[in-house]
């Protein structure tokens, strides 16, 4: 499966963005796949955001992003969002789209096998 992330941007803080991913090569519900958003900040390592079990009935978020992002699906359109509100300059990172076989929650990246190129997130204050 092939993933294209899009939708990032430079915004000011306090402002929003919704991150799109979509995947091609096989449908995600079929596969069953749980989707994920990664971030990665300059000189930091890649970190969990959030993520959607393939039914939609599990999701997780990372401390930072609980309560400001919201993940979704839409199996039909074999697409993935990532809401962002009330961003915060730290937020500033390039974000991943990633699909996993695990069928669970996986925090870790090493569960997910398919990995799509980054979209650029920029927070100004």
């Amino acid at each position: 499966v092939q993933l294209q992330a899009s939708g990032g941007g430079t915004v000011q803080a306090g402002n929003s963005l919704r991150l799109s991913c979509v995947a091609s090569g096989r449908s995600l519900e079929s596969a069953s796949y749980t989707m994920a958003w990664f971030r990665q900040a300059p000189g930091k390592e890649r970190e969990f955001v959030a993520s959607v079990t393939w039914s939609g009935s599990s999701i997780f978020y990372s401390d930072s992003a609980e309560g400001r992002f919201t993940i979704s699906r839409d199996n039909a359109k074999n697409t993935v969002y990532l809401h962002m509100n009330s961003l915060k300059p730290e937020d500033t990172a390039v974000y991943y789209c990633a699909a996993s076989d695990a069928r669970r929650y996986a925090p870790s990246e090493v569960e997910y096998a398919y990995w799509g190129l980054g979209t650029q997130v920029t927070v100004s204050s």
